[in-house]
């Protein structure tokens, strides 16, 4: 790796313009609602015609439908957005964020990360590491969506373990003397957002750097919202530095990715489990589910024909999700038919399974915060959708952008 412990850069942030309507331009990450096609309808009739992130993205409610028009529709919006000033360059800073959703407000810096200090590879101990297995397959796609662009607009969200909450916390403490640069509704119940733009950054850089400074093996950030879009930024740069020269890949823009860090002991922070829906699915499931986990606490899957039926799995939340996913995943390899798909929410998930005959719908636990660093630094990643940071309207919404060409 490149990587010379420096894994942090400042992002050249690109805003809408004044005129721009943010709640119309903010739109939730593309991997939430996949299964409730009405939401992203909803969305798009609210925003119509104004200029907003949902052109410049693909909801993975629609990437089975993905074709090459799309991906060129997407690329020239971009395009035309860049000439017809509809962005603008607010220069090289950080912005705190405050987000308030459900009475609880989460804080969290917008940063650009060195992809040389992060990896997703299984056993690989770089300073910016993943949380779950990745599935390889579904970069490609991603990949192929990223290529041609000229803008990213990112939902990832990195963890940074701060008990002490010395960074972010004492930064929004100071908000006051920071320059305000956004301050609105989020549409679809997604809550408000504010943003401060933070110009002296060496300061906050050399924090980050202080807490692993005496650490044998360090962890400076893990990934806990989008670890298959900060993946397919990797892969991406993966290629493209290929065709640089030395000295290009030093400062090349595609190097380098928007996150938001969020402390893991944020007070606004919730840890929620992700659900498991299987659609076309036999008898034969839940008799086999039943006989392949460990029980100890107690739990419930859904049917709409029998609605909630108690359901027993392991007391530690890694093993539970090791032991379910690893039977799914076997039983979609015998039965090809069986899809799945993960939910964010107990009402959400009984929407789903009562919308799909043949659906059952598994209540997975939530992750106790505290076990998560020791658990990667241990070498180990969770199955792929193990944990959530807060339900789907609380995820990241698309607002800032970068150039990466």
């Amino acid at each position: 790796m490149l990587c010379k412990q420096k894994p942090i850069a400042v992002p050249n942030i690109l805003l809408p313009n004044d005129h721009i309507d943010l709640s119309k331009w903010a739109v939730v990450a593309c991997d939430q609602f996949t299964s409730q096609p009405q939401y992203w309808k909803s969305l798009k009739e609210f925003i119509g015609d104004e200029p907003s992130t949902y052109n410049m993205i693909l909801p993975e409610v629609y990437l089975e439908k993905m074709k090459d028009e799309t991906i060129l529709s997407i690329n020239q919006c971009m395009e035309d957005y860049l000439k017809r000033d509809v962005l603008k360059s607010i220069g090289e800073s950080f912005i705190l964020i405050e987000r308030t959703t459900s009475n609880k407000t989460r804080l969290g810096l917008l940063i650009n990360i060195d992809l040389e200090c992060y990896d997703y590879k299984e056993g690989s101990k770089p300073l910016i590491r993943t949380t779950e297995k990745t599935i390889i397959s579904r970069i490609p796609p991603r990949v192929k969506i990223r290529k041609n662009a000229p803008l990213e607009f990112s939902h990832v969200m990195l963890l940074v373990d701060d008990p002490e909450k010395s960074i972010i916390e004492k930064l929004y403490e100071k908000r006051t003397s920071y320059k305000k640069v956004y301050d609105f509704e989020l549409n679809m119940m997604g809550g408000h957002l504010k943003g401060y733009q933070i110009k002296d950054t060496e300061p906050i850089i050399h924090q980050f750097y202080e807490i692993i400074k005496n650490q044998e093996d360090p962890i400076m950030f893990i990934a806990g919202d989008g670890n298959h879009s900060l993946a397919t930024a990797k892969a991406h740069w993966e290629e493209t530095k290929k065709k640089l020269t030395e000295q290009e890949i030093e400062n090349h823009p595609a190097r380098f990715t928007l996150v938001e860090i969020v402390n893991i002991y944020d007070d606004g922070l919730d840890f929620e489990g992700i659900h498991r829906v299987l659609f076309n699915t036999s008898p034969d499931f839940l008799t086999g589910l039943f006989h392949h986990i460990d029980k100890d606490v107690q739990s419930w899957v859904y049917q709409s024909e029998t609605d909630k039926i108690p359901f027993y799995m392991p007391e530690s939340t890694a093993l539970a999700y090791e032991q379910i996913q690893t039977y799914i995943d076997d039983y979609i390899k015998n039965n090809p038919e069986v899809t799945i798909d993960f939910i964010h929410g107990d009402d959400e998930l009984i929407e789903v399974c009562n919308n799909h005959p043949h659906s059952i719908g598994i209540r997975m636990p939530a992750l106790d915060r505290k076990d998560l660093f020791p658990f990667i630094k241990m070498g180990k990643v969770l199955p792929r959708k193990s944990f959530s940071m807060g339900c789907a309207t609380a995820k990241r919404y698309y607002l800032e952008s970068q150039l990466i060409k």
